[in-house]
């Protein structure tokens, strides 16, 4: 029985450890164009979340958004909405609908879609003389996308 039970737990952890990842062509949403399931089968960690959401190479979410938790990130912005309490007015899988792609709740979003990699219009090389070749990459990936998500959760109205 104890050989049972370990074999079980063996085979479970191993399990969870290879969950497929959802690729960006993959991402399903609800009606409500929530995201409920993890994109990687693994919690997000919100310290490297609060990174991404700072720092300008990555998400740079500060650049349009103010949120005091971020507080020491400069020039933070007010395009969009405050996120302080963000985690009290959407649900996980809301959080994550809108980051990776946030026209699906609220068209014409100005904010970029994050796990996307096709549906819009990215400048050409007559413009930049740098436009990306296909296939485009997401801007982050889907870990990347969890330690947001995750980091947004701990955003409560006090």
């Amino acid at each position: 029985m104890k050989l049972t039970s370990v074999t079980l737990a063996a085979v479970l952890i191993g399990s969870t450890a290879f969950a497929a990842e959802v690729g960006p062509k993959e991402v399903k949403y609800n009606d409500d164009t929530a995201i409920e399931m993890s994109l990687t089968g693994m919690a997000g960690d919100p310290t490297k979340g609060a990174v991404i959401m700072g720092t300008k190479s990555k998400g740079n979410c500060v650049a349009c958004h103010e949120i005091t938790a971020l507080s020491n990130a400069p020039f933070q912005g007010n395009v969009g909405p405050i996120l302080d309490g963000a985690g009290d007015r959407w649900s996980a899988g809301e959080l994550r609908g809108l980051v990776v792609n946030a026209k699906m709740m609220f068209e014409g979003s100005v904010m970029p879609s994050f796990y996307q990699v096709d549906g819009f219009t990215r400048p050409g090389n007559a413009y930049t003389g740098k436009a990306g070749k296909e296939p485009l990459a997401p801007l982050l990936s889907a870990q990347e996308i969890e330690d947001v998500v995750a980091f947004l959760t701990t955003l409560k109205d006090e």
